[in-house]
């Protein structure tokens, strides 16, 4: 009886996890699936059209260039974060003095709301912002930072960087403070320098942090919304409309909740194939032999 009772109790502490992914995950996907192959208003009833929503959308262009908008956001982006997020942490787990409050300062705008970055940001650049309006008192020429598509798109990612890198921060300074100082020693004492130890020390050895902060990365950029909604609203001929803001105009604002699915099951697969593939190229993210 009490052998059962090991065997048993394991799966019993797991229930309640697995309830709630069933009821908030596994069901809403699955259920997100169905809708996809039905024409629905989201209140009358569902009517089975099978591929018909699919088929619309492979001939969708607004759907397709938001695609390559967000895929075009996502590789500027995520490198940016990575980087900014690394070269922070290396920074501040050296001997610095202020260390601490400096990472409070560069961890403090991810506790800040997305809606509050983006219009805050929209208070300093737009057309009659505060960095407008100190460039015209030095006799400047107003810069279109909002209403020029590509400029938009600049400040979209360095905003998406700004806000987002202090966070993924925290995990590479978790990252560098796990790996033996034993190897640093040993290459001080080879004549190693500071990019040395770099390139083959630290960066290997975060190998399974860095893929935990491309896939996290990679997935939250992507479905970016009220940061670039509060920020440019899609920007200047849609130039910052996202796959997010279609997927929502569609489902809430025309209300074609079926082919708003089928769109969010397209984002879903390319969220899978990205993640598959940086997984891929990290050798499943091992973090190397310590």
């Amino acid at each position: 009886m009490k052998s059962l009772e090991r065997k048993v109790f394991p799966y019993l502490m797991l229930l309640p996890m697995i309830v709630i992914f069933g009821v908030f995950l596994f069901y809403p996907a699955l259920n997100g699936l169905w809708i996809s192959f039905t024409k629905w208003d989201g209140i009358n009833a569902q009517e089975f059209v099978l591929f018909d929503n699919y088929i619309k959308l492979a001939g969708d262009g607004d759907f397709w260039r938001s695609f390559i908008k967000t895929m075009v956001f996502t590789v500027l982006s995520v490198p940016g974060i990575y980087v900014a997020a690394l070269g922070l942490a290396l920074l501040l787990t050296r001997a610095i003095k202020g260390s601490n409050l400096f990472r409070a300062i560069f961890y403090w705008p991810t506790m800040i709301s997305s809606i509050v970055v983006g219009l805050s940001w929209r208070f300093l650049l737009g057309e009659f912002g505060v960095i407008n309006y100190i460039i015209s008192l030095f006799g400047g020429e107003k810069i279109s930072w909002l209403t020029n598509p590509t400029a938009a798109m600049g400040v979209i990612i360095f905003v998406t960087v700004w806000s987002m890198a202090g966070y993924y921060m925290v995990m590479f300074v978790a990252g560098i403070k796990a790996i033996s100082q034993d190897y640093y020693e040993a290459s001080e004492i080879d004549g190693a320098g500071f990019w040395q130890q770099f390139w083959y020390i630290t960066l290997p050895l975060l190998k399974a942090t860095s893929l935990l902060v491309l896939v996290l990365s990679t997935v939250t950029v992507i479905k970016t919304y009220p940061l670039v909604v509060a920020l440019t609203d899609g920007g200047p001929a849609g130039a910052t409309k996202f796959m997010v803001q279609i997927i929502q105009e569609t489902g809430f604002e025309k209300s074609q909740m079926g082919y708003a699915c089928a769109m969010t099951m397209v984002l879903f697969v390319v969220l899978a194939v990205l993640t598959s593939v940086q997984f891929k190229l990290n050798k499943g993210g091992s973090e190397g032999e310590n």
